[in-house]
């Protein structure tokens, strides 16, 4: 897309981590200068088992994958956002979480979102019983970050069946919300478009989501289609099932119109409530 500033990087990610890294960075390559924002699905550097997950697992700031993920965003001048990988709990050490890291141009950290919904449902498809709580801790902050595009509202996945967590990071100035994903294909065919443009609809917030697709392993399929949607709840792009980057101009100009002219914030009479003090962020908008 010409002018785009922003690109969803739809990937199939596994077991090996130089393989998924090699992905995003071929993906990366292929960007025009205009993009300032790069964002991946979830578990874009990992997407194995517990017990891998657990082995990878970093403290914020320190080790190997981040530091890859640092030089690429510093190399190719984006700012990066890794839709999730296994960290250290800030919490409990003995324990970790799924969580979402932004780097900016220079490849520093700028934010991070620990995952806050567990995804612990039954499906009727290969893999059938998935309980990410034996794995990982939730969330307990939400996280709003400036970036070159506007402010970034950062949630992950089955967040998205949660509205209040939206609205939430709607109260504390989000214009873009991410949703990086690994939707299953049986949920993804019924819910993920209808749920996303919801959410855009609701927060008059524009909607990123960057998706998994694919096999993983024997059991885990992904059902892809990234999405963009602006704030009035069109579809600004679509990624079906191709892995590549879907690029999308984001502008969030438009926001302070549709929000003018329909003022929902203002007339919502159950408020939403902050559970966690909101993650720090950088005051320089580009």
């Amino acid at each position: 897309m010409k002018n785009a500033n922003v690109a969803l990087l739809q990937l199939c990610s596994g077991e090996q981590v130089r393989d998924n890294l090699a992905q995003i960075e071929q993906q990366i390559k292929q960007l025009n200068a205009g993009v300032k924002l790069v964002m991946t699905p979830e578990n874009a550097l990992l997407f194995a088992n517990a017990a891998a997950y657990r082995e990878h697992a970093e403290k914020e700031g320190d080790g190997p994958l981040q530091q890859a993920v640092s030089d690429l965003a510093r190399r190719y001048k984006v700012w990066l956002l890794i839709g999730s990988m296994p960290l250290v709990s800030r919490e409990d050490p003995q324990r970790i979480t799924t969580s979402s890291l932004l780097f900016d141009d220079q490849g520093v950290i700028r934010g991070r979102y620990d995952k806050m919904h567990m995804f612990d449902v039954d499906i009727k498809d290969m893999h059938a019983h998935y309980r990410e709580s034996d794995t990982y801790q939730h969330g307990e902050q939400l996280t709003v970050v400036d970036t070159p595009v506007g402010r970034l509202g950062m949630t992950i996945c089955y967040d998205l069946r949660f509205p209040g967590l939206y609205q939430a990071l709607r109260a504390q100035g989000a214009e873009i919300i991410s949703v990086p994903a690994a939707f299953t294909r049986v949920t993804g065919e019924a819910h993920w478009e209808i749920l996303l443009r919801a959410r855009a609809i609701e927060n008059q917030c524009v909607i990123l989501a960057p998706a998994q697709v694919g096999r993983h392993g024997a059991t885990r399929r992904t059902w892809g289609h990234s999405l963009a949607v602006d704030g009035w709840g069109n579809v600004l792009a679509e990624n079906p099932d191709a892995v590549s980057a879907l690029k999308v101009r984001v502008d969030t100009g438009m926001l302070k119109t549709i929000r003018a002219q329909m003022p929902v914030m203002q007339h919502n009479r159950f408020q939403p409530v902050l559970i966690a003090p909101v993650e720090k962020s950088s005051s320089n908008k580009e």
